[in-house]
């Protein structure tokens, strides 16, 4: 049981990033009086199908490969490759260094420019990430427990005593979907598949190298992590809601959750929090980090090693860090849209792999695929008037439909190719 906490406050910290602080705030006061219903598609979108993404890895013994390999060696290699730069240097990696600087550098010192702090934040992550395997009972034994409980005593202030009254009305045009964009923004169903792998691994440097065993400890891990979020979650989402009177849409995420915390716990609070979340930020970049370089370090077979992928991908997320929060999510939403429905449908698939041809697994995705990137041309005014006429495109999942016609035209393309081939 130790062990399962500790791995699974790890877990918890590793999701517990940049975005995690400012999207379920943000939500909540767009949302108004429907915040719960935001919440729990944020919370579907984010934590439910990351934890199944570990659930899938788990059932293929923690190889990823055994899981993108069902759409071909070379788009397998591709559809990873682009969840890391994701999950990496495009994306995540500098939002964590953005976060740092508008919720703790900002608050303490003023808007004195990010290039100096970012610049010693992704020092830090650099020095740090060649400690990855410390990394795992550093988080899970110290810095979890402190994040969770400061948190908690800023939500409990919020119940107590809220900064506003909840609006009856909402800010934003639907509330499921941005719940579910909300998820996808995050990362962590792609995160999952590389913190998965680092889970797996170090429940069996714990002594655990039993299948069933190590089975059961990261399940178990991976659910301590799942309930500690959501009322994390939950309570983040809730706070936002009592503050949609205050505040509209236009104002900065990061800047929302601060101005939140200073009238629940004063400017000490504000330190605090700003304390905490670059702790979360640089243990969840120093992962992120580690897991990037060792992949490509891997896929390169040794050409580019890995403390030089390290030395380039703090160099470059730095260097995208500046941009900050807003936009880094604005450039990320096109991207992830595109990605999301072929990674989803892959995890989703992998629990039914010996029911599933190969050509089924990969009409899904592409399909998936093929759907999103329609939806996304829709959204930039390219006219395929179609597209809002899909079922379920109102919750932004009009590309189902493509996922299970491709997925339907492989599997008969499998049987048709099965009953042509001569018998032996």
């Amino acid at each position: 049981m130790k062990d399962q906490l500790v791995v699974g406050f790890a877990l918890f910290s590793m999701f517990f990033g940049a975005g995690n602080i400012i999207f379920p705030p943000y939500l909540g006061m767009g949302a108004g009086e429907s915040w719960f219903t935001g919440f729990v598609c944020y919370y579907l979108a984010d934590i439910g199908l990351a934890v199944a993404a570990i659930f899938a890895l788990l059932k293929h013994g923690g190889d990823i490969s055994s899981v993108t390999g069902r759409i071909g060696k070379v788009p397998g290699t591709l559809m990873v490759s682009a969840m890391i730069l994701c999950i990496g240097p495009f994306i995540a990696i500098p939002r964590t260094g953005a976060t740092t600087y508008e919720m703790f550098v900002v608050p303490l010192l003023g808007d004195v420019g990010s290039l100096i702090p970012t610049a010693i934040f992704f020092a830090i992550i650099l020095l740090l990430t060649i400690r990855e395997s410390a990394v795992i009972d550093i988080l899970g034994k110290f810095l979890t427990p402190a994040l969770f409980i400061g948190l908690l005593i800023l939500i409990i202030c919020g119940l107590v005593s809220p900064v506003g009254s909840i609006s009856d009305t909402a800010q934003i045009e639907n509330v499921v979907v941005e719940g579910i964009n909300a998820g996808y923004q995050t990362m962590d169903v792609l995160a999952a598949m590389i913190f998965g792998i680092i889970i797996v691994k170090n429940v069996a440097e714990k002594g655990y190298t039993e299948a069933r065993i190590k089975y059961r400890v990261a399940r178990n891990s991976s659910l301590i992590a799942a309930v500690g979020l959501l009322v994390i979650y939950c309570g983040l989402t809730f706070l936002g809601a009592t503050a949609s009177t205050l505040y509209t849409l236009d104002i900065n995420r990061s800047e929302l959750i601060l101005n939140i915390t200073q009238d629940l716990l004063q400017y000490p609070g504000v330190i605090i929090l700003g304390i905490v979340v670059t702790l979360a930020c640089i243990t969840t970049a120093v992962a992120l980090v580690s897991a990037s370089a060792d992949y490509f370090a891997a896929l390169s077979k040794g050409k580019l090693s890995y403390k030089l992928l390290t030395v380039l991908i703090c160099l470059f997320s730095a260097a995208i860090a500046n941009f900050g929060i807003d936009q880094i999510v604005l450039l990320a939403q096109p991207i992830l849209n595109l990605i999301y429905p072929g990674a989803l449908m892959l995890i989703l698939l992998a629990f039914f792999s010996s029911h599933l041809s190969d050509y089924a697994v990969r009409g899904t995705v592409l399909g998936a695929m093929v759907g999103s990137l329609c939806e996304i041309l829709y959204g930039w005014h390219v006219p395929l008037s179609f597209v809002p006429r899909l079922p379920l495109s109102e919750f932004g999942f009009g590309w189902l439909i493509f996922a299970v016609v491709f997925g339907i035209a492989g599997a008969v393309i499998h049987r048709l190719k099965k009953t042509s081939s001569p018998a032996r």
